[in-house]
Protein backbone atom coordinates (compact mmCIF):
# COMPACT_ATOMS: atom_id res chain seq x y z
CA UNK A 1 0.00 0.00 0.00
CA UNK A 2 2.73 2.22 0.75
CA UNK A 3 4.02 1.92 -3.06
CA UNK A 4 1.08 2.30 -4.51
CA UNK A 5 0.23 5.32 -2.74
CA UNK A 6 4.05 6.98 -3.23
CA UNK A 7 3.23 6.01 -7.27
CA UNK A 8 -0.25 8.03 -6.99
CA UNK A 9 1.44 11.20 -5.90
CA UNK A 10 4.61 10.57 -8.36
CA UNK A 11 2.46 10.14 -11.12
CA UNK A 12 -0.03 13.51 -10.37
CA UNK A 13 3.54 15.33 -10.27
CA UNK A 14 4.20 13.83 -13.92
CA UNK A 15 0.65 15.08 -14.47
CA UNK A 16 1.57 18.93 -13.77
CA UNK A 17 4.60 18.55 -15.21
CA UNK A 18 3.32 17.43 -18.33
CA UNK A 19 0.56 20.31 -18.55
CA UNK A 20 4.03 22.66 -17.89
CA UNK A 21 5.34 21.00 -20.99
CA UNK A 22 2.10 20.81 -22.83
CA UNK A 23 1.42 24.69 -21.95
CA UNK A 24 4.49 25.92 -22.87
CA UNK A 25 4.72 23.68 -26.46
CA UNK A 26 1.24 25.76 -27.33
CA UNK A 27 3.38 29.28 -27.00
CA UNK A 28 6.74 27.68 -28.56
CA UNK A 29 4.29 27.30 -31.75
CA UNK A 30 2.69 30.53 -31.02
CA UNK A 31 5.47 32.36 -31.13
CA UNK A 32 8.56 30.36 -32.21
CA UNK A 33 7.63 27.92 -34.11
CA UNK A 34 8.28 24.02 -34.43
CA UNK A 35 11.16 23.56 -35.84
CA UNK A 36 12.17 20.28 -34.60
CA UNK A 37 10.28 17.26 -32.53
CA UNK A 38 13.30 17.39 -30.40
CA UNK A 39 12.23 21.41 -28.66
CA UNK A 40 12.35 22.35 -25.08
CA UNK A 41 8.79 22.19 -24.50
CA UNK A 42 8.35 18.64 -26.37
CA UNK A 43 11.27 17.17 -23.37
CA UNK A 44 9.81 18.44 -20.95
CA UNK A 45 6.37 16.67 -21.97
CA UNK A 46 7.82 13.35 -22.96
CA UNK A 47 10.23 13.67 -19.86
CA UNK A 48 6.97 13.38 -17.82
CA UNK A 49 5.16 10.89 -19.97
CA UNK A 50 8.20 8.70 -19.76
CA UNK A 51 8.11 8.84 -16.09
CA UNK A 52 4.81 8.44 -15.92
CA UNK A 53 4.79 5.06 -17.70
CA UNK A 54 7.45 3.73 -15.66
CA UNK A 55 5.57 4.70 -12.58
CA UNK A 56 2.24 3.08 -13.73
CA UNK A 57 4.00 0.24 -15.62
CA UNK A 58 6.63 -0.45 -12.21
CA UNK A 59 3.89 -0.32 -10.39
CA UNK A 60 2.02 -3.29 -12.53
CA UNK A 61 5.22 -5.10 -12.94
CA UNK A 62 6.19 -5.73 -9.58
CA UNK A 63 2.80 -6.50 -8.01
CA UNK A 64 2.78 -9.63 -11.39
CA UNK A 65 5.68 -10.57 -9.80
CA UNK A 66 4.12 -11.01 -6.40
CA UNK A 67 1.37 -12.75 -7.99
CA UNK A 68 3.68 -15.65 -9.36
CA UNK A 69 5.03 -16.04 -5.95
CA UNK A 70 1.59 -16.83 -4.47
CA UNK A 71 1.66 -13.26 -2.92
CA UNK A 72 -1.13 -11.48 -5.02
CA UNK A 73 -3.41 -9.63 -3.40
CA UNK A 74 -7.35 -9.31 -3.73
CA UNK A 75 -7.80 -6.45 -4.88
CA UNK A 76 -5.96 -6.76 -8.48
CA UNK A 77 -6.89 -8.11 -11.62
CA UNK A 78 -5.12 -9.11 -14.51
CA UNK A 79 -5.02 -7.76 -17.83
CA UNK A 80 -3.00 -8.86 -20.89
CA UNK A 81 -0.87 -10.88 -18.78
CA UNK A 82 0.05 -8.04 -16.08
CA UNK A 83 -1.58 -8.05 -12.81
CA UNK A 84 -1.97 -4.59 -10.84
CA UNK A 85 -5.22 -3.09 -9.47
CA UNK A 86 -7.48 -1.49 -11.70
CA UNK A 87 -6.53 2.21 -11.39
CA UNK A 88 -2.56 1.18 -11.90
CA UNK A 89 -4.11 -0.84 -15.11
CA UNK A 90 -5.96 2.30 -16.17
CA UNK A 91 -3.31 4.51 -15.95
CA UNK A 92 -0.84 2.94 -17.67
CA UNK A 93 -3.19 2.33 -20.89
CA UNK A 94 -3.64 5.85 -21.04
CA UNK A 95 -0.01 6.17 -21.00
CA UNK A 96 0.65 4.19 -23.59
CA UNK A 97 -1.64 5.85 -25.65
CA UNK A 98 0.15 8.80 -25.23
CA UNK A 99 3.31 6.98 -26.27
CA UNK A 100 1.56 5.61 -29.35
CA UNK A 101 0.28 9.83 -30.19
CA UNK A 102 4.27 11.13 -30.09
CA UNK A 103 5.56 9.50 -33.36
CA UNK A 104 2.06 9.92 -35.57
CA UNK A 105 1.92 13.76 -34.40
CA UNK A 106 5.39 13.92 -35.82
CA UNK A 107 4.45 12.49 -38.74
CA UNK A 108 1.73 14.38 -39.35
CA UNK A 109 3.74 18.03 -38.60
CA UNK A 110 6.04 16.65 -41.64
CA UNK A 111 2.97 15.82 -43.63
CA UNK A 112 0.79 19.25 -43.02
CA UNK A 113 3.84 21.87 -41.86
CA UNK A 114 3.96 23.58 -39.04
CA UNK A 115 0.66 22.87 -37.43
CA UNK A 116 -2.57 22.60 -38.47
CA UNK A 117 -4.81 22.43 -35.18
CA UNK A 118 -4.73 21.71 -31.70
CA UNK A 119 -7.65 19.19 -32.85
CA UNK A 120 -5.56 17.58 -34.70
CA UNK A 121 -6.43 13.57 -34.68
CA UNK A 122 -2.55 12.89 -32.85
CA UNK A 123 -3.14 15.69 -30.51
CA UNK A 124 -6.93 14.08 -29.90
CA UNK A 125 -4.93 10.77 -29.35
CA UNK A 126 -2.66 12.15 -27.17
CA UNK A 127 -5.31 14.35 -24.67
CA UNK A 128 -7.39 11.60 -24.78
CA UNK A 129 -4.67 9.24 -23.09
CA UNK A 130 -4.02 11.74 -20.74
CA UNK A 131 -7.71 11.89 -19.85
CA UNK A 132 -7.50 8.58 -19.10
CA UNK A 133 -4.28 8.46 -17.33
CA UNK A 134 -5.72 11.22 -15.13
CA UNK A 135 -8.89 9.21 -14.51
CA UNK A 136 -6.63 6.04 -13.36
CA UNK A 137 -5.35 8.50 -11.08
CA UNK A 138 -8.71 9.13 -9.43
CA UNK A 139 -9.53 5.37 -9.26
CA UNK A 140 -6.05 4.78 -7.63
CA UNK A 141 -6.64 7.44 -5.54
CA UNK A 142 -10.08 5.65 -3.73
CA UNK A 143 -8.14 2.29 -4.03
CA UNK A 144 -5.30 3.59 -1.64
CA UNK A 145 -6.76 6.00 0.93
CA UNK A 146 -10.36 5.74 3.11
CA UNK A 147 -12.44 8.41 2.80
CA UNK A 148 -10.84 11.71 4.53
CA UNK A 149 -8.60 14.83 3.73
CA UNK A 150 -5.27 12.45 2.06
CA UNK A 151 -8.46 11.14 -0.66
CA UNK A 152 -10.09 14.10 -0.97
CA UNK A 153 -6.65 15.95 -1.42
CA UNK A 154 -5.64 13.42 -4.29
CA UNK A 155 -8.58 13.29 -6.02
CA UNK A 156 -9.22 17.50 -5.97
CA UNK A 157 -5.50 17.42 -7.53
CA UNK A 158 -6.31 14.79 -9.95
CA UNK A 159 -9.67 16.45 -10.65
CA UNK A 160 -8.00 19.71 -11.41
CA UNK A 161 -5.68 18.25 -13.99
CA UNK A 162 -8.56 16.39 -15.69
CA UNK A 163 -10.19 19.36 -15.99
CA UNK A 164 -7.34 21.66 -16.99
CA UNK A 165 -7.04 19.57 -20.05
CA UNK A 166 -10.65 19.74 -20.92
CA UNK A 167 -10.01 23.76 -20.81
CA UNK A 168 -6.91 23.34 -22.95
CA UNK A 169 -8.84 21.06 -25.76
CA UNK A 170 -12.15 23.97 -25.46
CA UNK A 171 -9.23 26.95 -26.02
CA UNK A 172 -9.57 26.75 -29.88
CA UNK A 173 -13.47 27.20 -29.83
CA UNK A 174 -12.56 30.86 -29.57
CA UNK A 175 -11.06 30.57 -33.43
CA UNK A 176 -14.51 28.80 -34.75
CA UNK A 177 -16.22 31.89 -33.11
CA UNK A 178 -14.02 34.06 -34.96
CA UNK A 179 -14.32 31.93 -38.07
CA UNK A 180 -17.99 31.18 -38.14
CA UNK A 181 -19.59 33.59 -35.37
CA UNK A 182 -23.46 33.13 -35.08
CA UNK A 183 -24.42 29.82 -32.98
CA UNK A 184 -20.54 28.85 -32.99
CA UNK A 185 -19.83 32.03 -31.45
CA UNK A 186 -20.91 30.08 -28.14
CA UNK A 187 -18.69 27.02 -29.42
CA UNK A 188 -16.65 26.92 -26.03
CA UNK A 189 -19.87 27.38 -23.71
CA UNK A 190 -21.27 24.56 -26.05
CA UNK A 191 -18.27 22.08 -25.28
CA UNK A 192 -17.42 23.10 -21.64
CA UNK A 193 -21.03 22.07 -21.02
CA UNK A 194 -20.06 18.72 -21.64
CA UNK A 195 -16.37 18.34 -20.38
CA UNK A 196 -16.40 21.25 -17.79
CA UNK A 197 -19.96 19.94 -16.50
CA UNK A 198 -18.51 16.19 -16.26
CA UNK A 199 -15.64 16.70 -14.45
CA UNK A 200 -17.15 18.89 -11.92
CA UNK A 201 -20.04 17.02 -10.82
CA UNK A 202 -17.96 13.77 -10.60
CA UNK A 203 -15.38 15.14 -8.67
CA UNK A 204 -18.51 16.20 -6.20
CA UNK A 205 -19.68 12.67 -6.02
CA UNK A 206 -15.93 11.23 -5.78
CA UNK A 207 -15.05 13.84 -3.00
CA UNK A 208 -18.53 13.99 -1.37
CA UNK A 209 -17.33 17.46 -0.98
CA UNK A 210 -19.99 20.03 -1.69
CA UNK A 211 -17.00 22.55 -2.32
CA UNK A 212 -15.43 20.39 -4.99
CA UNK A 213 -16.54 22.66 -8.31
CA UNK A 214 -15.13 25.66 -7.50
CA UNK A 215 -11.34 23.95 -5.34
CA UNK A 216 -11.08 22.63 -8.95
CA UNK A 217 -12.23 25.48 -11.41
CA UNK A 218 -9.90 27.76 -8.79
CA UNK A 219 -7.09 25.03 -8.96
CA UNK A 220 -7.39 25.45 -12.97
CA UNK A 221 -6.26 29.32 -12.78
CA UNK A 222 -3.47 28.51 -10.26
CA UNK A 223 -2.01 25.74 -12.41
CA UNK A 224 -2.44 28.02 -16.20
CA UNK A 225 -0.60 30.82 -14.52
CA UNK A 226 2.15 28.29 -13.13
CA UNK A 227 1.92 27.26 -17.06
CA UNK A 228 2.56 30.75 -18.12
CA UNK A 229 5.32 31.64 -15.74
CA UNK A 230 7.07 28.13 -16.65
CA UNK A 231 6.73 28.96 -20.26
CA UNK A 232 8.23 32.50 -19.81
CA UNK A 233 10.99 31.51 -17.66
CA UNK A 234 11.94 28.88 -20.38
CA UNK A 235 12.11 32.08 -22.70
CA UNK A 236 13.76 34.00 -20.85
CA UNK A 237 16.80 31.16 -20.37
CA UNK A 238 16.47 29.78 -23.85
CA UNK A 239 16.35 32.61 -25.98
CA UNK A 240 14.88 30.39 -29.34
CA UNK A 241 14.65 32.62 -32.15
CA UNK A 242 11.44 33.26 -33.71
CA UNK A 243 11.04 31.12 -37.17
CA UNK A 244 7.07 31.76 -37.85
CA UNK A 245 7.46 34.99 -40.35
CA UNK A 246 7.40 32.17 -43.73
CA UNK A 247 4.77 30.17 -42.31
CA UNK A 248 2.40 32.89 -41.38
CA UNK A 249 2.87 34.36 -44.63
CA UNK A 250 2.57 31.17 -46.48
CA UNK A 251 -0.46 30.54 -44.92
CA UNK A 252 -2.27 33.47 -43.64
CA UNK A 253 -5.35 31.21 -42.50
CA UNK A 254 -3.89 28.81 -39.92
CA UNK A 255 -4.87 28.68 -36.43
CA UNK A 256 -1.53 29.83 -35.54
CA UNK A 257 -2.04 33.18 -38.23
CA UNK A 258 -5.61 33.95 -36.18
CA UNK A 259 -4.32 33.25 -32.95
CA UNK A 260 -1.57 36.26 -33.47
CA UNK A 261 -4.89 38.04 -35.48
CA UNK A 262 -6.58 38.19 -32.58
CA UNK A 263 -4.25 39.01 -30.36
CA UNK A 264 -3.27 42.10 -32.28
CA UNK A 265 -6.75 43.38 -32.75
CA UNK A 266 -7.25 42.65 -29.04
CA UNK A 267 -4.12 44.44 -27.83
CA UNK A 268 -2.47 41.19 -25.91
CA UNK A 269 0.02 38.54 -26.69
CA UNK A 270 -0.99 35.19 -27.87
CA UNK A 271 -1.09 32.42 -25.48
CA UNK A 272 -0.70 34.75 -21.73
CA UNK A 273 -4.22 35.52 -21.39
CA UNK A 274 -5.77 33.59 -18.18
CA UNK A 275 -9.27 35.32 -19.29
CA UNK A 276 -10.68 31.55 -20.64
CA UNK A 277 -9.88 30.17 -17.21
CA UNK A 278 -11.86 32.37 -15.52
CA UNK A 279 -14.95 31.90 -16.98
CA UNK A 280 -16.23 29.33 -15.43
CA UNK A 281 -15.21 30.70 -12.05
CA UNK A 282 -19.30 31.74 -11.45
CA UNK A 283 -20.98 28.71 -12.93
CA UNK A 284 -18.67 26.69 -10.31
CA UNK A 285 -19.36 28.68 -7.71
CA UNK A 286 -23.01 28.57 -8.55
CA UNK A 287 -22.76 24.86 -8.71
CA UNK A 288 -21.79 24.32 -5.34
CA UNK A 289 -24.94 26.57 -3.37
CA UNK A 290 -26.52 23.95 -6.02
CA UNK A 291 -25.10 21.45 -4.81
CA UNK A 292 -23.70 18.86 -7.70
CA UNK A 293 -23.47 16.21 -5.06
CA UNK A 294 -27.36 15.57 -4.49
CA UNK A 295 -28.88 17.57 -7.32
CA UNK A 296 -26.87 16.86 -10.60
CA UNK A 297 -29.30 17.57 -13.08
CA UNK A 298 -30.37 20.95 -11.41
CA UNK A 299 -26.22 21.87 -10.76
CA UNK A 300 -25.87 20.64 -14.49
CA UNK A 301 -28.47 23.25 -15.77
CA UNK A 302 -27.34 25.98 -13.38
CA UNK A 303 -23.78 25.70 -14.54
CA UNK A 304 -24.49 25.18 -18.02
CA UNK A 305 -26.78 28.09 -18.34
CA UNK A 306 -24.48 30.70 -16.32
CA UNK A 307 -21.46 29.26 -18.26
CA UNK A 308 -23.09 30.68 -21.72
CA UNK A 309 -23.76 33.60 -20.09
CA UNK A 310 -20.41 34.10 -19.13
CA UNK A 311 -18.73 33.19 -21.96
CA UNK A 312 -20.77 35.15 -24.37
CA UNK A 313 -20.42 38.16 -22.14
CA UNK A 314 -16.14 37.65 -21.82
CA UNK A 315 -16.07 37.05 -25.55
CA UNK A 316 -18.39 39.70 -26.52
CA UNK A 317 -15.94 42.71 -24.89
CA UNK A 318 -13.16 40.94 -27.12
CA UNK A 319 -12.69 43.65 -30.07
CA UNK A 320 -11.43 40.38 -31.99
CA UNK A 321 -15.10 39.20 -31.93
CA UNK A 322 -16.84 42.43 -32.36
CA UNK A 323 -17.40 40.84 -36.15
CA UNK A 324 -18.83 37.86 -35.23
CA UNK A 325 -21.59 38.74 -32.46
CA UNK A 326 -24.31 36.36 -32.46
CA UNK A 327 -28.17 36.99 -33.15
CA UNK A 328 -30.53 36.19 -30.16
CA UNK A 329 -32.10 33.67 -31.83
CA UNK A 330 -28.39 31.96 -32.13
CA UNK A 331 -28.28 32.73 -28.32
CA UNK A 332 -31.42 30.75 -27.83
CA UNK A 333 -29.74 28.12 -29.81
CA UNK A 334 -26.96 28.12 -28.14
CA UNK A 335 -28.83 27.83 -24.56
CA UNK A 336 -30.27 24.94 -25.81
CA UNK A 337 -27.56 23.02 -27.16
CA UNK A 338 -25.36 23.91 -23.73
CA UNK A 339 -27.97 22.57 -21.48
CA UNK A 340 -27.89 19.66 -23.05
CA UNK A 341 -24.33 19.07 -23.29
CA UNK A 342 -24.28 19.84 -19.87
CA UNK A 343 -27.41 17.32 -18.71
CA UNK A 344 -25.45 14.92 -20.93
CA UNK A 345 -22.06 15.60 -19.21
CA UNK A 346 -23.63 14.98 -15.86
CA UNK A 347 -25.58 11.98 -16.43
CA UNK A 348 -22.40 10.50 -17.63
CA UNK A 349 -20.28 11.63 -14.88
CA UNK A 350 -22.92 10.19 -12.08
CA UNK A 351 -23.16 6.79 -14.46
CA UNK A 352 -19.32 6.76 -14.23
CA UNK A 353 -19.28 7.77 -9.85
CA UNK A 354 -21.69 4.56 -9.90
CA UNK A 355 -18.99 2.18 -12.04
CA UNK A 356 -16.38 3.41 -9.33
CA UNK A 357 -17.95 3.30 -5.88
CA UNK A 358 -16.88 -0.42 -5.55
CA UNK A 359 -13.18 1.42 -4.92
CA UNK A 360 -14.43 3.65 -2.71
CA UNK A 361 -14.29 1.95 0.94
CA UNK A 362 -11.30 1.46 2.96
CA UNK A 363 -7.86 -0.05 1.47
CA UNK A 364 -7.25 -3.56 2.09
CA UNK A 365 -5.68 -4.22 4.75
CA UNK A 366 -1.95 -5.90 4.48
CA UNK A 367 -1.26 -9.79 5.61
CA UNK A 368 1.02 -7.84 8.34
CA UNK A 369 -1.88 -5.66 9.18
CA UNK A 370 -4.21 -8.97 9.76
Amino acid sequence: MALRRAALWALLATRLAGGWGVGWDIRWHLLIGRDSFWIPPHLLTYASVAAGAVLSLGVLLHETRRARRGAGGPDTVRAAGLVGTPGFHVAWWGTALIILAAPLDDLWHRLFGIDVTLWSPPHLLGFAGSQVTGLGGLVIAREVYAPGRARAAALALGGTFLLGTFSVLADPAVQTAFRRGGVFFFTHAMLGGLAFTFTLVLLARLTGRRSAPLVLALGVVLVHASIIGVGDLGFALLQPVPALEAALAGDPGSPIALAHEMARRNGGVPGRSLTLRLVPLLPAALMVLVDARRRWRLAALVFGATLLAASGVTLGRAPALAHALPAPGDALLALALTLAAALAGGWCAVRLAAVLEPAGGAPARTAAQV
